[in-house]
Formats: structure tokens, C-alpha cells, sequence
């Protein structure tokens, strides 16, 4: 070996530990150098990571930006392994939550504010929340290909952006003119705080303390009395059909005789179904028109005609009689004290029952009968299922979550909204003979403010058309995010080489919409499956397991208050060690975190030790002990 002077090791870094001052710096140096930057051209493979857009109308969640964390270090890898890697951020700023939030911050109702009007509010909220959304993610170093609205791949993007829209709209036209979608009346779950239809897949159920009222009905033919007990008083005057589970002897004589219904006094049959649990109140059940989906099913079933008791304001209709008018609460506590006064309430008992709620106002839905856009779904669940077994999923298990969703569908999407900020629905129709206008798909419609692109009528030469004023369920805009990303709109050839999508990373809460409708669309448009991987995350909880919200002041960490103390890389080391979030909810709290930081401070006083080593550049003879492990080091 050849002789060497005397070396005086000292560190080339000055500093004794990281300081979080310099990551923007960092980061600006990054943008600069556009080295993440998708290069279509390059010779790499493509590996594409579906981000989830987050919404924008609140803060960035701790839960957020610590998945987000996690789809970097994705990114990053695969970069490392030769991949070029698609690693787009979006923002969804579609649908109800901004609507919500437009109406209380500005005190106007989106019932009566002019549309062109709410919707410049609600662009208001949006540009300033997702502005600072942006600002989050990039203070957090993340490695995404562009902080730039583009329409190109690899651009940041918005679902409210017109090209964005655009594809939505585009793929609506393709289902139609497939015979996928269809318009029908049906029976739907509808949020009256909402004003707006939902699908089953936006319905949440919360566990609540209810009274079981047990009222007096008379039989007809025997003027004997029986007990029916309902927690729904104010459902009599839909009750189309009182049964009895077929085993239970104490009713079986009561079977082709008719209850009359108190208060309202008409009659309706009385049978055995095996619905009614013996067990239950008195074994006796009434059979409202909409009370729960077990009444709509019978009802469907035994094709008997509803009673509709309740509008779209979530108010007490005609039929209701003197109750006309009411809230769904003002009616069940006036119909409570009628019946008192009538002695007609044998007694009431507490109970705890599950109630359907809708997953953004978590208010109690009703069942209102609504002509609304469908999009077949139910006919295509065995392929669908089938198509889950082409998709790996990690972790392995949660594939269960997405199968017991496919399993329990039971009605086909309804995917049209009666809301203002989303994307609208490309129909127009003729005034005169009702034909429907379909545009042909190549840019972003608005019917209700456009002239239909047609002078006249084909079917009746009429010059006469109506906007559709309908928008779509937000999540129709969110299950084509893949194909968005893939240059569907910009560049088809890519599109074709590199679809299905390599990565979809998404919590498990939405596994029943944005996954499975993202798999349904796809089937339905590629006949393929849109993911080859699948990861799926569990929750960031509180350290006590509690859901970190902000309506909790107690459990709510902003993750950039974390940053802005302890830097981003502290934060990023603790969402790399903390645990396996895909099986198992993950414990967070502000010390955690400051306790992991700690671990940073180890890692840079070893990159200070290396640093005084002095930089020797050459040719290397490896000794078969060091290439044995730089080669174990390149497989991982």
C-alpha cells in the first residue's frame, strides 16, 4: 500500500445535529432541479402510484400526511430499483363537504342562492384550503413528479379542473352508449340535511339510545286488540302490512285477518313472513312503506304498492295527514302525545338499534322514491369479484373487506346528485317529445347553462331543449382517477402500454367506494382490473385509540405544527418505524413522534463520524466478503 501523509480527521459536517431549517431550501434546490420530474421518454419501466387525492376543505389530517409519507418512500424505492416512477398529487375538490362548508361560512343556502353564485363560493374555499394542502405535502418532502396544475402526465391535478371534468364526462358517454346507465324511480337512500340522493355506499350506521313504542292495533274481523311494537310511530300512516314469523302459535290465527291502523284507521293485511323475530317487542311487526330496507325488500317482494310519507325536505307529506308539514322529530313526538291521549301506548322501552346515516352530515336518512341515473353494477359482481383475484393485496387479509363489500351490493349505483359543485351530468332533452341528447365526449360540458350543441331535435325537429341541472356522486369522478393519470385524455399509447395502474394506496374506509367503484368502472370501460398492487392502510388513532378529529379538540395533532417544531425528516423517520399500518391501527401523539426524532440525531452524528473520513476515489479491489454484501444490500 502506498504511503500516506497525516491524515487529521475532522467532520465535513459543522453541525452536531439535523436542523429543520434547511429541508425548504432542500426542497426549492429539488424543484429547481426537476429530478423527479416524469420523463415519458425514458427507457425505465413505468410504475405508477394512484395517490389519493385528499380533500381540501379541512386541514391536512396527521393520518394523511403519515400514508403519505409511506407512498414516498414507495416511490423513492422503486426509483432506486430503476423504475421511472409516475408519482402524481391531486386534490379532490368536488361534491358535498365543500358545499357544506360554503353554506356555513357564508350563511346562504344552496336552495337559494343562485348557482353561478355558490358555486364562486365554493371555488373561494377550495383555492385557500387547498392552497394550504399543498403547502403540507411539500413541506413534508415529498417526492411527487410536479407541484404544478398540468395537463400532462405527471402534473398535479384537481377534480374540479375543466380536463378533469372533462374525463368524468367522457367516460359517462362511453357507459351510456354501452347501455349501462339508465334513468329510473326507485326507492333510494336520501339525506335531507344533503338534499341530495346517496348510494348505499356513502351510508354509515351509528349504534343510538331509541324508544320502542308499543301500540295498540284492533283486529278487523275479531275486534280483538294486539300490541305492535315500532320505534317509527310516525310511519302509520305508510303501514301497508303487519306479519308474524311463521313458527310463532300466538299469531297463527291471526293470518288472511286485517290490523286497522290507529289514528289513521285503514286496514291492512296480516300474514306470516319470517322477517318477524318472535323476540322482538311482541313478535308482531308493521310493515311501513320506507321505515328501514327491510320494509322496502318486503314490500318489493310481495309487490305491494308504498305509501310515500316523506319528501325531499326530510318534511311529513299529505299523506301524513294532520302531521303534514313536520320534521320526521316533530311528527314522532306529536303522534307520541296523540296516541297517549288516545290510550293508545301500552308502554315504551329503551333500546339500542343501528341507524343509517349519511357518511358526510351524519344525519339520518330516509327512503324517498326519486328518478335519478343508474349505473348497472349488480349483474357484473361475479366478474368483479373474479377480477380481485388478478390484484395482490397488502396486506393480504384486507382483501376480505373489498369481497364482503362486492358481496353484499344489492341494487345497481345510483350515480346522479341534486347538488351545484361537482361534475354535471352531459344531457340535454327535447321539451317537446323528451329525447335525450348525448354530446359527443372531447370537452367539458354544462348543460344547465349551455345551448344544447344541436339547433334541432332529431326525433321531432323541435328547436326546444333542457339543460340536465344534475351533477355526478363524487365518487364517479374519483374511481376514473387511474385512468386520469395514465394520459388517458393526452396521450393513448402511453395509456394502453402502461394500464392497469401499478400501486393503489388507500385507507380501508373507502375501500367500499373509491376501490371498488374505481374496479367497477374499469371492468365496465378496459374489461380489465385498474391495479396490479392494492395497499391498504388502517387508521392513525390517538394514543388512547380514539379517531384524531378536529371536532375533538383533545386528540386532534396538525401535522404541521409537528414540521414546523420538530422538521420534516423527524416526522418521516417516526411514520417509517411506528408500525405496520396495514395491520393495525397505528398510536400517535406529539411525544411519540419527539421521541423517534431523538433517533435522528443518532443517524447524523454517524454521518458527521463518516464525514472525517477523508474522500479517497479510485479503483477498488473488493475483497468477496464486501461484494457478497453489496450485493445483499442491492436485493433488498
Amino acid at each position: 500500500m502506498s504511503s500516506r501523509k497525516s491524515l487529521v480527521f475532522k467532520p465535513r459536517l459543522k453541525e452536531k445535529r439535523w436542523d429543520p431549517s434547511v429541508e425548504p431550501i432542500i426542497f426549492q434546490k429539488w424543484q429547481e432541479d426537476g429530478i423527479y420530474e416524469f420523463k415519458k421518454d425514458s427507457k425505465r419501466p413505468v410504475f405508477s402510484i394512484d395517490t389519493p387525492p385528499p380533500y381540501v376543505n379541512t386541514p391536512v389530517h396527521i393520518g394523511q400526511a403519515y400514508t403519505y409519507v409511506w407512498m414516498d418512500i414507495f416511490a423513492r424505492y422503486k426509483r432506486m430499483t430503476g423504475y421511472n416512477v409516475l408519482f402524481p398529487i391531486g386534490l379532490d375538490k368536488n361534491g358535498l363537504p365543500v358545499e357544506v362548508q360554503a353554506e356555513k361560512t357564508f350563511g346562504i343556502s344552496v336552495r337559494d342562492t343562485p348557482r353561478e353564485e355558490f358555486i364562486e363560493k365554493c371555488k373561494q374555499i377550495l383555492k385557500e384550503s387547498g392552497d394550504q394542502s399543498i403547502e403540507t405535502f411539500k413541506r413534508l418532502g415529498l417526492s411527487c413528479n410536479s407541484w404544478r396544475l398540468e395537463h400532462k402526465i405527471g402534473g398535479r391535478y384537481e377534480t374540479d379542473d375543466p380536463e378533469y371534468r372533462r374525463l368524468t364526462q367522457e367516460t359517462f358517454i362511453m357507459l351510456w352508449r354501452k347501455g349501462l346507465i339508465y334513468e329510473d324511480e326507485k326507492t333510494t337512500n336520501y339525506c335531507p340535511v344533503c338534499g341530495t340522493t346517496i348510494s348505499d355506499a356513502e351510508v354509515e350506521y351509528e349504534e343510538e339510545e331509541t324508544d320502542l313504542n308499543y301500540i295498540r292495533f284492533r283486529v278487523k274481523e275479531t275486534g280483538e286488540e294486539i300490541i305492535i311494537a315500532t320505534t317509527r310511530p310516525e310511519l302509520l300512516c305508510s303501514c301497508r302490512l303487519v306479519i308474524f314469523n311463521p313458527e310463532d302459535e300466538r299469531y297463527t290465527h291471526l293470518d288472511g285477518k286485517h290490523a286497522i291502523v290507529p289514528i289513521y284507521g285503514h286496514e291492512v293485511p296480516i300474514m306470516p313472513h319470517p322477517y318477524a323475530k318472535p323476540e322482538f317487542g311482541s313478535g308482531l311487526v308493521m310493515i311501513c312503506s320506507f321505515g328501514d330496507y327491510s320494509d322496502i325488500r318486503i314490500l318489493r317482494e310481495l309487490n305491494i304498492k308504498p305509501i310515500y310519507a316523506i319528501d325531499e325536505m326530510g318534511r311529513m307529506n299529505k299523506n301524513a295527514g294532520k302531521y303534514e308539514g313536520l320534521t320526521v322529530e316533530e311528527a314522532r313526538r306529536q303522534i307520541i302525545e296523540d296516541l297517549k291521549s288516545e290510550g293508545l301506548i301500552v308502554k315504551v322501552e329503551r333500546i339500542k338499534q343501528r341507524r343509517p346515516v349519511c357518511w358526510r352530515s351524519k344525519n339520518p336518512i330516509e327512503f324517498v322514491p326519486m328518478k335519478e341515473y343508474y349505473l348497472k353494477q349488480v349483474e357484473f359482481k361475479d366478474e368483479i369479484l373474479k377480477m380481485a383475484d388478478e390484484m395482490r393485496f397488502f396486506a393480504p387479509e384486507s382483501k376480505q373487506i373489498l369481497i364482503d363489500w362486492i358481496n353484499s351490493v344489492g341494487i345497481d349505483w345510483v350515480i346522479s346528485r341534486r347538488r351545484f359543485y361537482g361534475t354535471e351530468i352531459p344531457l340535454w332533452y327535447c321539451e317537446e317529445c323528451g329525447y335525450v341528447y348525448v354530446p359527443e365526449p372531447g370537452r367539458y360540458y354544462q348543460p344547465w347553462k349551455e345551448k344544447c350543441p344541436i339547433e334541432k331535435c332529431p326525433k321531432c325537429g323541435s328547436s326546444r331543449f333542457r339543460g340536465e341541472e344534475r351533477t355526478f356522486d363524487t365518487w364517479f369522478d374519483s374511481a376514473t382517477s387511474e385512468v386520469y393519470i395514465l394520459g388517458y385524455l393526452w396521450d393513448k399509447e402511453f395509456f394502453k402500454e402502461n394500464f392497469p395502474c401499478s400501486l393503489r394506496p388507500q385507507g380501508k374506509e373507502i375501500v367500499r367506494n373509491w376501490l371498488y367503484f374505481t374496479m367497477l368502472k374499469s371492468y365496465l370501460l378496459f374489461g380489465k382490473a385498474p391495479f396490479r398492487n392494492v395497499w391498504i392502510h388502517m387508521h392513525v388513532v390517538d394514543e388512547e385509540g380514539r379517531k384524531i378529529s378536529k371536532s375533538r379538540p383533545e386528540t386532534w395533532i396538525d401535522p404541521q405544527e409537528v414540521i414546523d417544531r420538530l422538521g420534516a425528516e423527524a416526522f418521516r423517520i417516526w411514520s417509517g418505524l411506528e408500525g405496520n399500518i396495514t395491520r393495525g391501527d397505528i398510536r400517535c401523539s406529539f411525544e411519540r413522534i419527539e421521541g423517534t426524532s431523538k433517533f435522528l440525531t443518532k443517524l447524523w452524528n454517524i454521518a458527521r463520524f463518516i464525514s472525517s473520513f477523508p474522500q479517497e476515489y479510485g479503483d477498488y479491489d473488493l475483497a468477496a466478503l464486501d461484494r457478497m454484501i453489496l450485493a445483499h444490500l442491492n436485493d433488498l
